[in-house]
């Protein structure tokens, strides 16, 4: 069994005024989060959390991240927009884009952000555009699988981000004759793990390439980007990670790396969006029709257009029948969707009480690529998305969208949609 941060009673209330579905995100939570993360690495001068914003698009729970000290990093044009527009400036801002164009480099240099390279060649993209300016990171990728002990955690080779060691001295060279002057490194090996190993395992590797870098390039090492990749455990027996550990680690590998070989004022950056936010937003839906052939099927009003984690990567999203949460989960259902495609299932095969028609469905760690990753096939809408304050109140931080907006693009004399 996963905790709520509602009860039955909450939610009921919550759908009276707002129509199911819709996301839910806990302030108090994301904040506690924030403060444990920024505690954990509180030994590192520099530290800074670049919050994803791909993970959690919205000015409102941006503004409570930026309260607890929290930068940004974006990944395209619109993002820098809603990172300058809820107040964000400067080195504030990271920029982590690929295959990145032009104009993008344009909004970045203009803003002061810190742009961050996924590859040699965009060195004369960007300085075409923007210029080069006095600190720019290079992304780096080491190639080969990524492995803590005998575990394979991912296959860094088959990524298309990063540069290779060669191209990292390279680019080094190049950016320095351009005139940067500080340099960043960033690194992403793996996704959503659950082992306190893996940041420090992966700051052992890091630790030692500036180190080299500094030795053949003469560069100013001004910080080490860890990026995400720290996971929560969406299932209910997954182990929680231990960022006070995680912090621990780090610091170790960094007074054995780094402060022998002088380096002990480059400043340690995360940017980690799952962790900080996943388990801090859920989406609640409700039970609206039943179906009983094959299988024993819950569809739900809510669908894969408002969280597709489930239909494409089967990804596994904890349910609770909210005030069912200590009744027996003796029924195996499938909950659904109503789109007209049969990967649009929320849970298969899973052992849950017995659904009711107009029982509320809490669905679990949906708060980091839950609303952002949405769609409008079959014409299906977005949802709202609601904060919980710590005082218990309701705010609607984005509306749901109206046929309007569905509608908003198409400009065509003579069509009327009622």
């Amino acid at each position: 069994m996963k905790d709520t941060f509602v009860t039955l009673d909450q939610a009921s209330e919550i759908a009276r005024a707002y129509p199911t579905p819709f996301y839910l995100y806990d302030e108090a939570g994301i904040r506690r989060t924030a403060r444990a993360l920024k505690r954990a690495f509180s030994w590192n001068k520099g530290f800074k959390e670049y919050f994803a914003v791909k993970a959690t698009p919205n000015p409102f729970i941006l503004q409570i991240l930026q309260q607890e000290g929290c930068g940004v990093d974006c990944s395209s044009e619109t993002e820098l927009m809603l990172a300058k527009a809820v107040g964000y400036a400067d080195r504030e801002i990271m920029f982590s884009s690929n295959e990145t164009p032009d104009e993008e480099f344009v909004r970045a240099g203009n803003m002061g952000a810190i742009i961050n390279l996924d590859d040699l060649t965009l060195i004369d993209a960007m300085e075409r555009a923007c210029g080069v300016p006095e600190i720019v990171s290079c992304r780096y990728n080491p190639g080969g699988d990524f492995a803590i002990g005998n575990d394979i955690m991912d296959m860094p080779k088959e990524a298309k981000y990063g540069m290779t060691r060669q191209q990292l001295t390279q680019a080094y060279r190049i950016l320095m004759e351009k005139g940067a002057k500080h340099f960043g490194l960033h690194a992403f090996l793996a996704s959503n793990t659950l082992t306190n190993a893996y940041y420090p395992t992966l700051a052992r590797i890091l630790f030692d390439v500036p180190v080299e870098l500094q030795r053949e390039t003469g560069a100013h090492i001004a910080f080490i980007n860890l990026s995400g990749g720290v996971g929560i455990p969406y299932r209910p027996e997954d182990p929680d990670n231990d960022i006070e550990a995680i912090g621990e680690g780090v610091r170790q590998a960094y007074e054995e790396v780094l402060v022998p070989a002088g380096m002990g004022d480059v400043a340690i950056f995360t940017e980690l969006g799952r962790f900080m936010l996943g388990p801090h937003g859920v989406l609640i839906t409700r039970a609206i029709r039943e179906k009983h052939t094959y299988k024993e099927y819950i569809g739900a009003d809510a669908c894969a257009c408002n969280l597709m984690r489930p239909a494409m990567y089967g990804a596994y999203h904890h349910i609770t029948v909210l005030g069912k949460e200590n009744k027996p989960a003796d029924h195996v259902y499938d909950v659904v969707g109503g789109l007209c495609e049969n990967n649009d299932k929320f849970a298969i095969d899973r052992p849950m009480p017995k659904v009711d028609m107009g029982d509320l469905l809490y669905i679990h760690d949906a708060g980091a690529h839950g609303f952002s990753m949405g769609y409008n096939y079959n014409g299906k809408l977005r949802s709202a998305e609601l904060l919980l304050h710590e005082d218990g109140s309701v705010q609607l931080i984005r509306r749901a969208e109206t046929p309007a907006d569905y509608f908003a693009t198409f400009d065509f004399a003579g069509l009327h949609f009622d």
